[in-house]
């Protein structure tokens, strides 16, 4: 596995089931009949998807999009079981469940897809020309601005255990971060977290002594995070915490210091896709220096092309990620471990133990 310099690519992973939820929306070709439509199923919210998909149709104005915005689990399932049924499916599927689109290409649900940006991609974010990483994403603590007015906020987990211990009052059900068993990116991260750190369940312990609240979205957490409700927020996803601190002052974020697990939201164009030319448009298109550029700048995702690195902020609106213990987790089929269900299972039972002090 060879890491570049300033190579990038972004957000998360999902195990085991998920509740269905779907919003679906229709962007209308700007030119023509509109008589090809695109597919895309995709973990990505839909108000961030949107400048992708008009860049993209600017440049193909004869095509429609469909766009579903799905959980990450259902996402997978809805691949394998249209594709199962004999029918077809989304044309393009991006999804931060990396473990779960490696286990799709693995499983034979994703084609081999060759772009112009192929060549030049990094060995570690492309499994056979089937599943490509996008983007790379920092898990970060986020945190209330105004809770640590007089005090700075914790930026290693050595510091997160002295703040709960310091201050007791304010960090009594104040502190948030993704419900394990119903967030795949949750549960990437503590299962990464515990690869990486010994101390993680001292760490766990401490957030269940100040009554930790779990949710299964960043966009959950972040909202209580920017009103007050939490004060601190731990393992978040970069991106949306970067886009939340810029577009509400009260959100801080910091990248952890003692060091930082990077994710990647992954790509890919299903066996059974309805129109594959088009989905290797559009993979085309988030691969190009066009597309990248896009994904850093607009939606301050960082990008993985090089000649996109060398152009803006590695970190994507983020700060500088030079001088942090960069822990990434490479598109590959060592992720399938994570989603044996006996590994799982004892995982999410030693956090809930850690949590409830036993």
């Amino acid at each position: 596995m060879r890491f570049a310099p300033c190579l990038l690519v972004l957000c998360l992973l999902a195990l085991g089931p998920a509740p269905a939820r779907a919003e679906v929306a229709e962007f209308a070709a700007p030119a023509g009949d509109g008589d090809q439509q695109l597919v895309i199923y995709s973990s990505l919210d839909t108000d961030l998807a949107a400048p992708l998909i008009t860049a993209f149709q600017a440049r193909n104005p004869g095509v429609a999009v469909r766009y579903e915005d799905l959980l990450t689990g259902t996402l997978h399932d809805r691949i394998v079981a249209e594709t199962g049924a004999g029918g077809v499916t989304a044309d393009f599927a991006f999804s931060s469940a990396m473990d779960l689109q490696v286990k799709l290409a693995n499983d034979g649900y994703a084609r081999a897809v060759i772009t112009a940006d192929t060549p030049a991609w990094p060995d570690w974010a492309n499994w056979r020309d089937t599943v490509y990483a996008l983007t790379f994403e920092p898990a970060v603590f986020a945190y209330h601005g105004p809770s640590f007015a007089d005090t700075p906020p914790p930026a290693t987990r050595a510091d997160l255990i002295r703040w709960i211990a310091d201050h007791p009052d304010q960090a009594q059900g104040r502190v948030g971060t993704y419900d394990i068993a119903r967030s795949g990116v949750g549960y990437l991260f503590l299962a990464r977290d515990q690869d990486l750190y010994p101390g993680i369940w001292s760490v766990v312990t401490a957030m269940g002594r100040a009554g930790v609240r779990q949710y299964p979205t960043s966009g959950e957490l972040l909202e209580r995070i920017a009103d007050g409700r939490l004060a601190f927020g731990y393992n978040l996803l970069g991106s949306y915490v970067a886009e939340w601190a810029r577009q509400h002052p009260d959100v801080g974020l910091i990248l952890p210091r003692d060091f930082t697990v990077v994710v990647s939201r992954v790509a890919l164009v299903p066996e059974a896709a309805a129109s594959p030319e088009l989905g290797s448009a559009f993979l085309a298109f988030l691969m190009s220096p066009d597309g990248q550029m896009l994904l850093s700048k607009t939606l301050r995702l960082p990008a993985v092309s090089l000649e996109v690195a060398g152009q803006t902020s590695p970190a994507g609106g983020m700060q500088d990620l030079s001088g942090l213990r960069l822990k990434p987790v490479p598109v590959s089929p060592g992720l399938l471990a994570y989603l044996d269900q006996a590994t799982r299972q004892r995982l999410i039972a030693r956090w809930n133990r850690a949590l409830s002090g036993k």
